[in-house]
């Protein structure tokens, strides 16, 4: 895990996680591939409709997990090589190139050619059906689409995540894909590129597991816990010292089991009133139960929301007592 002032971003620490993550099945390989191209390949068609792929990365552990996604999924070769771009400050980027061959190889993968009634190959933006059919692909998806153009805003600082999409076609998937994984997210325009956007330190948290960044999610929450600490601190001087210290263990006894619910199953597999609660209790370890219930929508009285939590608190128990088993 990343320690403060050890010099690394924490969205760069994010993709060197992601990149460590395993590559999965075939299905989730194709589907990593084509976030990767849709955000960072650029595709063209040569003389005699001969086809062109390249892709243009600024981390080189994203480059090198592309490489042998390509290599291990469709058995392509691509050259590597490295130049330096005034836009970005004379930094270093990486370029993989495919051949002719192996061009036309990905895209008839990817589903991204069409043929006319003359012959003629053209190209066109879509993905394969897996992202939006199998949860393991839409994971897939996510975590490429984030290596290829995602950023997250340091916890330090705030709350923020997003990626860039520089087509429509791609925002609307993007969108589609996190209301499938219950991350109701935005988008808007910005230097002519569609963003879409998660706030709220829950949604981020959820959409860093999503993808399989564990470790990054026990670092953004213990930033967030010694923050709500602090606030609480303050809160709890104001009350009974007694009363305060009794509500505030419970609230992060209850906080550490649903976070454990987070990391291994993931909040959306709950009903929606004990995902409400859920996150409300991750964001207000403090708080009471009645003013938790206060805050759901519709209010719920002390006893509803203490009947949920005992629920959560059921479940985080089962999941203490299942064995661990390799993916």
């Amino acid at each position: 895990m990343r320690r403060p002032g050890d010099g690394q971003s924490f969205a760069a620490g994010v993709r060197q996680e992601l990149v460590r993550v395993p590559m999965g099945k075939p299905c989730c390989m194709l589907s990593e591939i084509s976030a990767l191209t849709q955000t960072s390949g650029h595709l063209g068609l040569r003389g005699g409709g001969r086809m062109s792929v390249s892709y243009r990365l600024e981390d080189a552990g994203v480059a090198r997990r592309l490489f042998q996604l390509l290599k291990k999924r469709l058995g392509v070769n691509p050259t590597l090589h490295f130049t330096q771009t005034p836009q970005l400050g004379g930094r270093r980027v990486c370029v993989l190139t495919l051949s002719g061959e192996d061009a036309q190889t990905l895209l008839g993968a990817l589903h991204m050619t069409e043929t006319d009634e003359e012959g003629q190959t053209h190209l066109k933006r879509t993905a394969p059906r897996h992202p939006m059919t199998r949860q393991c692909c839409r994971r897939a998806f996510l975590r490429g689409a984030f290596l290829g153009a995602g950023t997250v805003t340091n916890p330090e600082k705030g709350y923020h995540f997003e990626w860039k999409a520089e087509d429509e076609h791609l925002c609307r998937q993007l969108l589609k894909l996190l209301e499938k994984c219950d991350l109701p997210a935005h988008s808007y325009l910005r230097k002519g590129s569609q963003v879409v956007y998660l706030k709220g330190a829950q949604q981020i948290a959820d959409a860093l597991a999503l993808m399989g960044a564990g470790q990054s999610v026990l670092e953004m929450e213990n930033i967030r816990i010694r923050k709500q600490l602090r606030a609480a601190a303050v809160r709890a001087a104001n009350c009974d010292e007694h009363n305060g210290e009794r509500m505030l263990d419970a609230g992060q006894k209850q906080a550490e089991a649903i976070r454990q619910i987070m990391l291994k199953e993931g909040l959306y597999t709950l009903p929606k009133g004990l995902r409400e609660l859920g996150r409300l209790r991750l964001e207000n370890p403090d708080l009471s139960l009645k003013e938790l219930g206060e805050m759901l929508d519709p209010p719920v009285g002390k006893s509803g929301v203490n009947h949920r939590m005992r629920r959560l608190m059921e479940i985080a128990a089962k999941m203490e007592e299942k064995p661990e088993t390799a993916e």
